[in-house]
């Protein structure tokens, strides 16, 4: 190297930047990387990107039975229309009919009988979208009624599931229940919820040479779409490319449920040599796709005088729909959740999968977990009105602790439990003590309004239950100006996770992030993705990223110490700048010295999550690789003639680990609150008795808004906690956790109503805890009907 002035002058800059920290990796509050494209419109979805030329439109007559045989199907009508191209049904599928996630039983186009509302029995193919829609609803369709199951406690009773159902047992519950000193039973009702993503299912295929078919799909699970489509068409896998730049919200349904809309496209395609698209509108969307599965709970407890649990004896009933979809994990995920923060000694909890004659129910954020504690929940609210005790004294008493109360009842230790601690900080805080006592003289002096203070806490398992979905890969290709293109197998469904990785790549090259351009998830590039659900998209696609960088990285180190004769020790990368010894480098003239001494530049990654395992025969394993923690205060105020309320204050602490990017990290826990606020207060699910879906649109069902979001809204990240297990960067995952803090609303409206019994009686309010079914507690508390008596025997 030359030693010359202006040599010293570039030397000194370099080294000056390298002294500076990197303004873009992890843990900076970075915004979205497509943050300013979706405000201003620009961000292509795909609905948004150029129509092919010869596209064709797709749209589907849907079945008006919940259960029948059909006994005649006539298209003939459809052609009358000018631009209907094909119509399709199941007779033209040259591969296999069925297109279900784990097993069968879900036909992509219904065969001799339908099995639900909003089945598909045909698709017409047209120039057009509203001449395909047109079309569909002429095609006349004739059906011999079969007997439906409608009510997921009559399925319970007569046995009608889709799996068998499983049980998770420590102990003997029966015996402590018999020797309890306090013994209660209890039912809760617990309502599913619609995704209401805004960007509904779509799906469009280009047929490319040799029978080959690239496939842009809102999906979860671009793999599972690859995998279906080839199967529906009889092709193997290479032959179909899925194409995921970004959703408009998954939240779940996109896991298993955007197969249906890209295989008929994909059929389409196949059959007339034409590009198709698919796009749902909102009533069909609705219609077709499953939904968070209700649950029918039942319960019995024993405790002591203290609150302390000394028998518990759970049933989940999850309502599955008519098919199997992912309902046997979705059901384990609830039973793994039904201790939520609290230890259970002596305990059974059985779980059913329920078949019912309704849209296969599906994944929705927290997979089951939610519902799993809902029931633990109504037994601490439940417990503490029977003792005259206050709700979080009764938590706080069953909450895990140490040495031989620090095991779940499925055998797996919390190797980190942060719950006393994050109880404690939001406790003082929240200031809930001060408020508690001013909730119950405001209570006292008015006869008409009341409120409701409740906090609850959070433990969710994070790490998908399924141990093979554990693995992600991606794709790292440096160039010779020191860009960078990253891909990975995960999924941008606006959650942020396009952004972490990149930071993540960033981190380990020590480069700006706007050097990082990250492409959309291509089965082409990364191979046998898993599904971007779970909570895990950061914790795999990231830690599968920086493999690759990391690889790529140690060849450059490697270069650089046999080109300048420095031990690797010696050779540090920092805020795009490249320390070799007592010299200094860009980024970018390291590239091009790797280039230049024939040193690869491009890695793939991998990764896959450690420990995990569950035995199904003995119901006992480490099914989670960590737990994340959280809790929320909530205060309401309702009106006791109208079942009318407004959610005053929410407190929020939770616990993120080591945050790789606290913006989205906060923006992640109030979406993920006030979503599970909206399950457990406005979203209701209404079907006729036949079996039709009532709200099938936003005129009837009904997300929050923005002014059911708190005025004073107060959310904080656990600060200086590193997860313990070796995730990436020791941070932890934030999707699904945030949900189950909406808990506390639900918790803090029965409060509000049991103020009218001096908090000795638990209210009988279902969720979701519409007005209306606050209304009937407040009548059914006024008039005595308990939410439950104490069963036979009880002392």
């Amino acid at each position: 190297m030359s030693n010359t002035p202006h040599h010293q002058t570039s030397q000194a800059a370099l080294a000056a930047r390298f002294r500076q920290p990197l303004a873009s990796g992890v843990g900076q509050a970075r915004k979205h990387e497509s943050a300013d494209k979706h405000v201003s419109g620009e961000a292509l979805y795909i609905d948004d990107r150029l129509e092919f030329p010869n596209q064709l439109h797709l749209a589907a007559k849907l079945s008006e039975c919940a259960h029948a045989q059909i006994v005649a199907l006539d298209v003939s009508a459809c052609y009358a229309f000018p631009g209907v191209v094909r119509v399709m049904t199941w007779q033209d599928v040259p591969g296999t009919l069925d297109i279900a996630a784990l097993t069968e039983g879900d036909p992509l186009l219904a065969q001799d009988k339908v099995e639900y509302v909003g089945q598909v029995v045909a698709v017409v193919a047209a120039d057009d979208a509203e001449t395909a829609w047109r079309a569909a609803q002429a095609i006349k369709v004739s059906y011999q009624p079969l007997p439906a199951q409608l009510d997921v406690r009559n399925a319970l009773a007569q046995g009608d599931v889709v799996q068998e159902s499983h049980c998770h047992r420590r102990g003997d519950a029966a015996a402590a229940l018999a020797r309890a000193r306090h013994r209660l039973q209890g039912e809760l009702q617990v309502g599913g919820q619609e995704h209401f993503y805004l960007e509904t299912q779509i799906a469009s295929v280009m047929p490319e040479e040799d029978g080959s078919m690239r496939v842009y799909s809102s999906t979860q699970n671009p793999t599972e779409v690859q995998k279906l489509v080839a199967s529906v068409l009889g092709v193997p896998m290479h032959k179909v490319v899925i194409d995921m730049r970004r959703m408009g919200g998954g939240f779940g349904g996109k896991e298993t449920q955007a197969a249906g809309p890209a295989c008929l496209c994909a059929l389409a395609a196949y059959l007339t040599g034409r590009p198709a698209k698919m796009r749902l509108n909102r009533r069909d969307d609705m219609l077709i796709t499953g939904k968070r599965h209700p649950f029918y709970i039942r319960y019995e407890v024993g405790f002591d005088d203290n609150g302390l649990l000394c028998g518990v004896d759970i049933e989940l009933a999850g309502n599955c729909g008519y098919s199997l979809d992912l309902s046997g994990s979705i059901v384990d995920r609830a039973m793994f959740h039904a201790d939520n923060a609290y230890f259970l000694q002596d305990v059974v909890i059985t779980g059913h999968r329920c078949k019912t004659h309704t849209a296969s129910n599906t994944a929705y954020r927290g997979f089951g977990g939610p519902q799993g504690m809902m029931a633990i929940e109504q037994i601490m609210d439940h417990i503490a009105r029977y003792l005259a005790l206050d709700p979080l004294a009764v938590r706080k008493i069953n909450y895990y602790g140490k040495h031989s109360r620090n095991v779940t009842h499925y055998q797996q230790p919390i190797e980190q439990n942060l719950l006393a601690e994050i109880t404690a900080e939001l406790e003082q805080s929240a200031d809930y003590q001060a408020r508690r006592a001013a909730i119950r003289d405001y209570n006292a002096r008015n006869p008409l309004l009341k409120k409701g203070l409740a906090l609850t806490p959070v433990k969710f398992g994070i790490s998908f239950t399924a141990s093979f979905l554990n693995q992600a890969g991606a794709l790292v290709l440096i160039y010779t100006d020191g860009s960078i293109q990253l891909n990975h197998g995960g999924t941008e469904m606006g959650q942020g996770l396009n952004t972490k990785v990149a930071q993540i790549v960033a981190e380990v090259f020590q480069v700006d992030i706007e050097r990082i351009q990250i492409t959309a998830t291509d089965t082409g590039k990364v191979p046998n993705t898993s599904p971007t659900a779970a909570s895990s998209g950061t914790d795999l696609n990231g830690k599968a990223a920086e493999n690759a960088a990391l690889i790529i990285k140690q060849r450059l180190i490697a270069m650089l110490s046999s080109q300048h004769g420095v031990a690797a020790e010696q050779i540090v990368f920092s805020n795009g700048q490249v320390r070799v010894g007592e010299h200094y480098f860009s980024f970018e003239q390291v590239v091009q010295q790797a280039y230049f001494n024939q040193v690869s530049l491009a890695s793939t990654g991998y990764y896959r999550t450690p420990k995990i395992f569950y035995d199904r025969d003995k119901a006992a394993g480490h099914p989670f690789y960590y737990f994340a923690y959280g809790a929320a205060c909530a205060e309401v105020l309702i009106d006791t003639l109208t079942g009318e309320y407004r959610l005053l204050r929410a407190d929020i602490l939770h616990d993120v680990g080591d945050s790789l990017n606290p913006a989205i990290d906060i923006g992640q826990v109030e979406g993920g609150f006030v979503q599970g606020m909206g399950w457990l207060t406005s979203e209701e699910l209404v079907w006729d008795e036949q079996g039709s879906l009532l709200t099938n649109g936003p005129a009837s069902y009904k997300i929050p808004a923005i002014g059911d979001v708190p005025a004073d809204l107060r959310v904080r990240l656990l600060e200086n906690r590193q997860n313990p297990q070796d995730t990436v960067f020791h941070s932890k995952a934030v999707g699904e956790p945030p949900f189950m803090l909406g808990i506390s609303v639900w918790c803090a409206i029965k409060d509000a109503v049991a103020s009218l019994a001096d908090y000795r009686v638990q209210p009988l309010i279902d969720a979701p805890a519409t007005p209306e079914r606050v209304l009937w507690g407040v009548q059914r508390l006024l008039e005595g009907d308990i939410v439950t008596k104490k069963p036979a025997g009880g002392q």
